[in-house]
């Protein structure tokens, strides 16, 4: 079931639960808003992975009538949208610490706090590397944000727990205010970069300069004598998905079945590259009409 983008994103979610309640009890033995914090960063997480499973199903329809182009962009709005929570959980947790900085707190039972954080810290990595291997495979923004999102919370579990540590030495309950700060100051790197990522891709950014170059090289190996180049090639993504699209022009005399013909199996040569590719070719006549600023006209 779990080699399923939906699978997977269930795993995350069951992982996720089962740590809120252990960091919930924990936090409210202990008395320390570092775990807490902990529990909130859980908290977010679950919302993440809620909205990362709605959003793999729904990337996976099939195109409609209303939307010819697929679903697959619901995968970047629910990477934005688990941005957002992330930037305001660290809001929250911000305000929180510092607060007890300055009134001061007490922190009690800490060897149960250290148990269960140390537990979180394992079961985190497991399930992040699984997600994280899935996302790779199934290209899925919303499965490789949920990854990080776990990545992140086993990191700055590290911090809680070397915080704690401290505590417990020196008997001093501010280092863990200190460690709840540091966690918000992860928390709030990865939701940056998460934003970032997504409103890129919402944006129609190129695709990556390596991926273009693959591009070319299939089309130079697909060279037949009836091509005399091309013009216009982009490319963008849309979750998993990659749309290309191009101008193909072909030498005077070449009937249009040949044409079509060759323009189809150049598509195929450049979606067996890519696993999830939808390519558009436009066929030309070699002394087309190239509108100014087109750029030169690159060999086939």
């Amino acid at each position: 079931m779990t080699s399923t983008k939906a699978g997977a994103a269930w795993l995350s979610v069951v992982s996720n639960c089962v740590l809120i309640v252990l960091k919930v009890v924990a936090g409210v033995l202990t008395g320390s808003i570092a775990i807490l914090t902990e529990a909130v960063h859980s908290s977010i997480d679950l919302i993440a992975s809620l909205i990362a499973l709605v959003s793999v199903r729904k990337a996976d329809e099939p195109a409609d009538e209303d939307h010819p182009y697929g679903h697959e962009k619901a995968e970047n709005v629910a990477a934005g949208a688990e941005a957002m929570l992330i930037l305001l959980g660290a809001a929250i947790i911000v305000i929180e610490a510092v607060r007890r900085l300055v009134n001061g707190s007490e922190v009690d039972s800490i060897g149960i706090g250290i148990a269960i954080i140390s537990a979180s810290i394992v079961a985190n990595l497991v399930v992040s590397g699984y997600l994280y291997r899935r996302a790779q495979v199934l290209e899925s923004p919303a499965l490789e944000g949920d990854a990080a999102h776990l990545r992140a919370d086993a990191l700055t579990s590290v911090a809680v727990l070397a915080g704690l540590l401290l505590v417990k030495i020196t008997g001093n309950a501010a280092f863990d205010s200190i460690a709840a700060l540091l966690v918000a100051g992860a928390i709030v790197g990865t939701g940056i970069r998460l934003a970032l990522r997504s409103g890129r891709v919402l944006m129609d950014e190129a695709l990556p300069e390596d991926e273009m170059d693959r591009i070319e090289q299939v089309i130079a190996g697909a060279r037949e004598p009836a091509m005399a180049g091309y013009h216009k090639l982009r490319g963008r993504r849309a979750g998993s998905r990659r749309h290309v699209d191009l101008h193909v022009q072909f030498r005077a005399g070449t009937s249009l079945e040949e044409a079509h013909r060759e323009a189809h199996r150049l598509r195929d040569a450049i979606e067996a590259e890519f696993a999830n590719a939808d390519v558009l070719i436009h066929v030309e006549p070699e002394d087309s009409y190239r509108p100014r600023g087109a750029g030169p006209l690159r060999q086939g």
